[in-house]
Order: structure tokens, then sequence, then C-alpha cells
């Protein structure tokens, strides 16, 4: 389903790596004019050059989505987009309530959900514009379910779902979908060797064992098929996990 000219560009934020860079990817062959955003300049810079390369087109464009005052300069560039893509997140460590780093919490609940709350408020204007907009906001099965040693990143996904519900319900009537993707276990280059400040045996053992965890390109998949959707279908919620895993502590492992 090709995008109608007014909603034809979708911003992605976190597109410097993973299911981001993914989806931008899969947006931009979909017929989206994709706008990268992510603090790492060379990064999107470089994926821009690859999908304009390939006959779509990209623009890249520097941002952390924590900062207020950068996200509204950048939103006043646009009267009209189709799609907001709020992927810029992550997870800080693994360790239990009671020696979590609080600092690694707030920097988790900055990301996930201030982030997301500033993109959605300073962009939500444009998306209603548009006359089609969809806001997705990428939050996790951490989300939707506890797990011991991710109380950190599980309040920060739970902000991030809240968000989406709660906008969905207030926006009710406007031309705008809220779309919520809550992936499970996902392996890619950067996810767990961040989340254990780049111990490689540690984000190893994340994924020991299992056969197929998702990649970030399954999740664009996911992303790409909920965005183009007919105008009036809206995909709530759409929870996908690697067949391997039943559930946040439920997981097939051939060791």
């Amino acid at each position: 389903m090709t995008p109608a000219a007014a909603s034809r560009i979708a911003v992605i934020t976190g597109a410097s790596s993973g299911i981001g860079a993914a989806t931008a990817r899969q947006l931009a062959a979909a017929g989206y004019r994709v706008v990268l955003t992510a603090r790492r300049k060379d990064r999107i810079e470089a994926l821009a050059e690859e999908i304009n390369q390939a006959g779509h087109s990209a623009a890249a464009y520097a941002l952390d989505v924590t900062d207020r005052a950068a996200v509204d300069e950048f939103a006043s560039a646009f009267k009209t987009i189709g799609v907001l893509v709020n992927n810029a997140g992550g997870a800080l460590g693994a360790d239990p309530v009671a020696t979590g780093d609080p600092a690694d919490w707030r920097q988790m609940y900055e990301t996930n959900v201030i982030g997301t709350l500033n993109l959605t408020q300073a962009l939500l204007p444009a998306l209603t514009a548009s006359g089609d907009g969809t806001v997705v906001v990428l939050s996790s099965t951490a989300g939707h379910g506890t797990y011991e040693g991710g109380a950190g990143y599980v309040a920060a996904k739970h902000g991030a779902h809240v968000l989406a519900e709660t906008l969905r319900l207030e926006i009710v009537g406007r031309p705008v979908r809220v779309i919520e993707i809550a992936p499970g276990m996902v392996k890619t280059d950067e996810f767990a060797l961040t989340r254990f400040d780049g111990d490689k045996e540690k984000a190893e053992k994340v994924y020991a064992g299992v056969a197929e965890p998702l990649t970030a390109d399954d999740v664009a998949d996911t992303i790409t098929w909920a965005v183009t959707r007919p105008s009036h279908v809206n995909i709530d919620l759409l929870i996908v996990r690697p067949r391997a895993q039943a559930s946040n502590t439920k997981v097939h492992r051939e060791l």
C-alpha cells in the first residue's frame, strides 16, 4: 500500500543501528521518505546515503531525544508528516532492585519514556495535519510482564506502554493512529552489549542455546506491516516473540 503524498514522511528515532536502521530501510522501500534521527551522526548519514543509493529517499538529522529544545527545533521543520516511529530506547544493567543503579534507571526512563513523549508532543500537530498520521511506540514484552533483574527496564517500558495506551484514548477522533509494537527476544549487534556495559560474555549468554531469536529485520517487518495497513485499521498492540520464547521467563534453549 503506497502512502498518500501528505503522509509520505516517516521519522524514525534511534535509527543508527538495530531495529531503527532496519525499519528505516523497510519503510523507505515501502515508499516513505524517511528521516533518520539518532545521536551518532556518522551512522545515520551513512545509512541515509545507502537508502538514497538504493533509489529511495532518506535524510539524516543528529538528535538526542531527551533534549527537548533540540527536539522542538527539529520538529519545527515539518508542516506535515505521516509516521513517527519512537524506537530510541534501550536497557542498562540487570541488577536486582536492592542494588540497582538509580542513574541507570533514570537514563532508561529519560530515553524510553521522556524521549518518546518529547517527539510525540512535538510532532503530533504535523501528524494531525497530514490527515492520516501514525504514531508507533516500540515498547517491549518487558512492558507487559516483569522478570528478575529487569525492574528498571521493565518500569521504563511499562511507561512507554501506558503512554501509547493513554494517547490512543485522548486523541480518538483525530486522524492519527497509535500503534504499539512489543518485541520479545531480539538479537541485535548492540542491545545486550550496551545493557552489560560492553561485556561480550554476558551479552552472549542472553541468547545462548536459542536457535532463532528475532532479528532487527523481523521487528522492522512487523512495524512496516502495521504502518501500511489501511488508514481505518489500527493495530493497537502487537506482541512478537521468537517461537522459542513463551514468556519473558520461559525460553527454550538447546544447550
